[in-house]
């Protein structure tokens, strides 16, 4: 037995960049003979085989390997990278690497006393400050908090106490595949947001990802914090939420204490209403929106705020709680905008509609603030129509509580994102081309619904006029064992909040996807960031970053012959489409008080304006990119095309117990402290 045998050393799995893999366990190596293959390292490729290597070790640490199985290994050793064919033996010793298939599945062989020469400073003293925030509380109330938005029918299932570990999700028969090694070429640049710079003039055109904590400095290039957003000479914040925690936001951000008038629109109820209502500066409104059908929630996360020279509009994924802010993937987009000129102050445009008529429905109690320039206004929905939104290249797609009938219905939800795609011309390599939904909580879904969804995400035409044509999709979700092993352990689940009875249900196997971030550094940062898109190879149709989860509550279902549209929830995002820019135009900024010059269109040649192209950061080369288009990259967090999930992967649900140690040596379910002590 294993228990009784003297351990020598440890297989410690790695990622291409030689960087410790957290997802995959590490391999005890004992004294004597140890039979490496493809069972016990849960791997599906057959090129692996059952007994692919043994290795034979002494007490005194050092190891022969040999190859059993038909495919050679690579043995590194210092510079030397060594090739083996079946029955060939090599000797290793602490700190050599091993290939199982050239190029595929690196282990790095480290002796007893050794083992944690692999782990970096920064990880460790990360885990152990996450593990801090990480205590456990004496009330399951903050557990029921993220099944929030999308499904609190469900809330009654999560006091059900009689959980059990049901098997492995199988993957559907025939649903396509990729081999890692065309996994790998979806994307070569394994760190691809190292390079990823974009000049100021350029930030409204895209969003960015917000700063983790106990990730690699490459991996937070061109990330954001709450400090670089809620900055400069800010006269009116409303910040628009889900979950607040006060204590943290102050401390967080210093200058939320300088700005004379702040509102608070969130979702929050119960004790931590009081807690908020006990320690609310004098200056600050608290506010929650009417909710007019049950179960529904406020949800949206945004941001308002006025300065002297204009206002900035920020839409974003996190909730105003610490571990949104610093432990996960979450995404951020935000511009600035200047005040009208008085002869085109009755000029409006689609941003300032859209976000003018979903001001609206919040009902917030107007104050009257006195404002340099302008004087005493009423800060209410019409006073932000006092901006010039002309420049926006993105499109508001909101959802508002509510049965929409009529003219109304294609204002909100899924029906406002079908019309204004249905308006929208695209390139002939999108026909047909597939979609992916990426969230963090599940609603109870049926395929009936996913269907309708898709017929809004498919919308879209070609130059001929013709349908864009349906797109399949797949969901991104992550897996039991990235939540184990990810920055926070298992305490990450909390923020992903579906039940067993959401997840595991059959319809949904040919769904699933995993979540891949190596080129964004971000495997281990669990994500609450929100997108969808529609894509081909790493071109982008279109691509929307939002509040909104997968579900009916939060999309809206159609009613009665699809002549009504039903939506419980308040969400908020942003639609990035290809556009057009005028190469003389400026970019305004409030908080440095200057226009930024526009730099050129990259490849822009003799013409006024330029369109541009919508491309991962993975994308590579010009493609047919004309001399009057502009390449613009996104910072899309996961791998396109999508992994299918294999046999071995089991989609994460919160009320599924799990007994494997997490990186914190805990197992699952604790409860977890959301807010600050």
């Amino acid at each position: 037995m294993a228990g009784s045998r003297v351990k020598i050393g440890l297989l410690i799995p790695l990622q291409k960049n030689l960087l410790v893999d957290y997802s995959v366990s590490n391999i005890p190596i004992f004294q004597g003979g140890n039979v490496i293959g493809r069972n016990n390292l849960a791997i599906s490729d057959k090129r692996v085989s059952r007994k692919h290597v043994s290795l034979h070790t002494t007490v005194d640490g050092s190891a022969e390997v040999v190859v059993e199985g038909p495919n050679p290994v690579i043995v590194k050793s210092g510079d030397q990278r060594k090739k083996l064919s079946t029955q060939d033996k090599a000797l290793i010793v602490h700190g050599d690497i091993i290939e199982l298939i050239p190029g595929n599945y690196l282990f790095k062989y480290v002796t007893v006393g050794n083992e944690h020469a692999s782990s970096s400073k920064t990880d460790s003293s990360f885990l152990r400050k996450e593990k801090r925030h990480c205590e456990e509380e004496s009330s399951a109330v903050k557990r029921n908090r993220h099944i929030l938005e999308d499904e609190s029918l469900e809330r009654t299932l999560q006091d059900n106490d009689n959980l059990e570990q049901d098997d492995a999700v199988a993957i559907t028969p025939g649903h396509s595949q990729l081999k890692p090694h065309e996994v790998l070429a979806s994307c070569e640049n394994m760190e691809a947001i190292r390079h990823f710079s974009v000049p100021k003039d350029r930030l409204s055109l895209i969003f960015r990802l917000m700063r983790v904590q106990g990730i690699p400095a490459w991996a937070n290039s061109c990330s954001v914090a709450i400090r670089d957003v809620i900055q400069g000479n800010v006269l009116v914040a409303i910040l628009s939420n889900y979950m607040v925690d006060i204590d943290w936001l102050m401390s967080a951000c210093l200058d939320l204490r300088k700005i004379p008038h702040v509102l608070v629109i969130h979702g929050e109820s119960g004790a931590t209403v009081d807690h908020l209502k006990k320690n609310r500066p004098a200056n600050w409104t608290l506010h929650k929106p009417p909710l007019p059908i049950s179960y529904g929630t406020h949800h949206s996360k945004a941001m308002l705020l006025v300065y002297p020279q204009g206002v900035r509009v920020v839409v974003h994924t996190a909730n105003l709680i610490y571990v949104d802010w610093n432990n996960k993937t979450q995404g951020l987009w935000m511009q600035d905008f200047p005040w009208k000129d008085q002869q085109n102050l009755r000029k409006g445009s689609s941003f300032e509609n859209d976000l003018v008529d979903y001001l609206n429905t919040l009902k917030w109690p107007e104050f009257n603030v006195n404002l340099p320039v302008v004087g005493n206004v009423n800060i209410n929905p019409s006073f932000f129509k006092n901006f010039d939104y002309s420049s926006s290249k993105v499109r508001l797609i909101a959802s508002v509580p509510g049965y929409h009938k009529g003219t109304n219905m294609k204002k909100w939800g899924h029906m406002k994102l079908r019309g204004v795609l249905e308006e929208c011309i695209f390139d002939k390599e999108f026909c047909n081309s597939p979609l992916v939904y990426q969230f963090s909580s599940l609603g109870s879904l049926d395929e009936r619904w996913l269907a309708e969804l898709a017929v809004s995400m498919s919308s879209g035409i070609l130059n001929d006029g013709s349908p864009l044509g349906s797109g399949k999709p797949l969901i991104i979700w992550p897996t039991v064992e990235d939540v184990r092993c990810s920055l926070e352990g298992y305490a990450a689940g909390n923020a992903i909040p579906s039940p067993q009875q959401n997840v595991e249900k059959d319809f949904l196997k040919k769904y699933w996807a995993r979540w891949k971030a190596n080129h964004v550094g971000r495997c281990r940062a669990m994500p609450h960031i929100k997108t969808y898109t529609r894509y081909n190879g790493q071109n982008l149709a279109w691509f929307l970053l939002t509040s909104a989860n997968l579900s009916k509550a939060a999309w809206g279902a159609l009613q009665k012959n699809n002549s009504q549209l039903m939506i419980r929830s308040y969400e908020l995002g942003v639609l990035f489409l290809p556009s057009t820019i005028q190469d003389h135009s400026s970019e305004f900024s409030c908080a440095e008080n200057q226009i930024l010059n526009q730099g050129e269109c990259k490849s822009f040649r003799n013409t006024d304006v330029c369109k541009t192209k919508l491309v991962t950061l993975c994308w590579k080369g010009n493609n047919g990119i004309d001399s009057s288009s502009e390449v613009i990259r996104l910072p899309v967090p996961y791998q396109l095309p999508p992994q299918p999930y294999t046999s071995e992967d089991i989609p994460w649900s919160w009320n599924r117990q799990c007994f494997k140690k997490d990186v914190h040596g805990q197992v699952w379910p604790h409860h977890v402290q959301l807010y600050t002590n």
